[in-house]
């Protein structure tokens, strides 16, 4: 019997554009799509200038585009730009229900990084993107949440696969070199959470996706070479889930595979902070729409919700602007006090505004027993009391984004524009060609204007 790791890596080089359903190739083009718009948006942002210069400095050859700039560099390069890019403001999307898994920040910067290089076309790209995140979400599924109560990102992990099997694809590497990249690309893992109880460093966090992209490239290059890796990477002894996960579920790696498609389980953002403030922060629009009640008039935020936000987002005390994306007080603060879809309430710096940490100090946060399996994980109960003795209150389990409530093409369009319209001249004319991706013949094409 071939190992768990050989047959998923046999899965994702097999795996043909014909096989995919058309609903789930139109997820698949508006994951890629959104991600194009948050790496240009990120292009802007003063921490991935540090990243853009130091990848322009050791760049080399001009194959590959940092994206929302003009500047080209080799794919490993512009794969770490691009993957720091993508998760450079808390606006990439991911697995719904959460898995660890960030689709567009750790398969796309890679994928594209190396398409521009070989010249492949669009339909190679998308079949690339949805191989890499069907088994990337299941190496996700099969962790249980487990590698971020040991103080590991998720992202930083998975999406090293995600990103192997990615360029894999377009170079063609066959079952065998597939499983050695998933073999290296184990050891290649990395990102740590000590940010969230430092209260300081929180701009690491943006590193992760882009390391992960960018070992995805080295990982499948190695491979294609002749390079190999364990290929019981994940099942193993000291292999993947024994080092970084406690009682993996091996059962979901292979799961349904080519017929329940996890790409259709791709989450959008619609707020620029951490997807486990985003039902919570929609349930306090929803109640404010409802009842009219101003900031000033708040006594307390009462919120029942997951564990996972009891043990590493409720951070009173951030001291960076990525801190305080990862704090769920924080972020219903800065929602009462600005607008909460506006990147720019985030850019601010809520974590030095007095009106905001004291807000912060009256938000208190409660266990949700809906929240724990197999109930929906980011169930949310929220009861607002206000300084006249009121108290309104209402319940969640998804926001606008997730698929269980999807934004439509005309709102995906919306938040593309609204990243990539201030920064570039033509991001209509970007957007139409990423709307028509499969029908691309050179995936070159999707830059040579931007």
């Amino acid at each position: 019997m071939p190992s768990l790791s050989r047959s998923l890596a046999e899965f994702c080089t097999q795996l043909d554009f014909a096989d995919i359903p058309e609903p789930v190739r139109a997820k698949g083009t508006d994951a890629i799509l959104d991600t194009v718009g948050v790496c240009v948006f990120g292009s802007t942002l003063p921490w991935s200038r540090i990243v853009i210069d130091y990848a322009r400095l050791y760049g080399g050859a001009a194959t590959s585009t940092i994206i929302g700039t003009r500047h080209r560099v080799n794919a490993p390069f512009a794969a770490l730009a691009n993957g720091a890019l993508a998760h450079g403001f808390e606006m990439d999307n991911l697995r719904q229900p959460s898995a660890g898994v960030h689709a567009g920040s750790t398969i796309v910067p890679g994928l594209l990084a190396v398409a521009e290089e070989v010249g492949a076309s669009g339909r190679d790209v998308l079949t690339a993107f949805i191989a890499a995140c069907e088994a990337m979400a299941r190496i996700g599924d099969a962790a249980n949440n487990t590698a971020e109560k040991l103080g590991f990102h998720s992202p930083g992990l998975t999406g090293t696969f995600g990103s192997a099997i990615a360029v894999g694809r377009l170079l063609r590497l066959n079952p065998e070199q597939m499983t050695n990249a998933l073999g290296i690309a184990a050891s290649l893992c990395s990102g740590l959470l000590v940010f969230s109880k430092a209260g300081n460093g929180g701009m690491v966090k943006r590193l992760h996706t882009g390391r992960a992209s960018e070992g995805g490239v080295l990982a499948a290059r190695l491979a294609g070479g002749g390079f190999t890796g364990p290929d019981v990477i994940l099942e193993g002894k000291f292999g993947f889930f024994e080092a970084f996960t406690r009682e993996p579920r091996m059962e979901k790696l292979l799961a349904g595979l080519g017929e329940e498609w996890e790409t259709a389980r791709i989450a959008v953002k619609c707020y620029p902070f951490h997807v486990t403030a985003h039902t919570p922060v929609q349930a306090f629009e929803d109640l404010r729409r409802a009842h009219g009640f101003e900031a000033g008039e708040i006594a307390a935020i009462h919120v029942a919700t997951s564990e996972k936000v009891l043990s590493h987002h409720n951070i009173l005390e951030p001291n960076d602007i990525a801190t305080a994306q990862y704090s769920l007080p924080f972020c219903l603060a800065t929602a009462a006090l600005r607008d909460p879809r506006d990147p720019q309430s985030f850019l601010a710096d809520p974590h030095a505004d007095p009106a905001i940490r004291a807000l912060a100090r009256k938000v208190h946060l409660t266990l949700n027993s809906k929240s724990l399996p197999p109930g929906p994980a980011w169930a949310t109960h929220m009861r607002v009391v206000l300084a006249d003795g009121r108290e309104v209150e209402t319940e969640r389990a998804d926001f606008r984004g997730a698929p269980s409530n999807p934004m439509s093409p005309e709102e995906l369009d919306g938040k593309f524009l609204s990243l990539a319209g201030p920064v570039l001249p033509d991001a209509r004319a970007l957007l139409a060609r990423l709307r028509d991706l499969a029908g691309l013949p050179d995936i070159r094409a999707l830059f040579a204007h931007a």
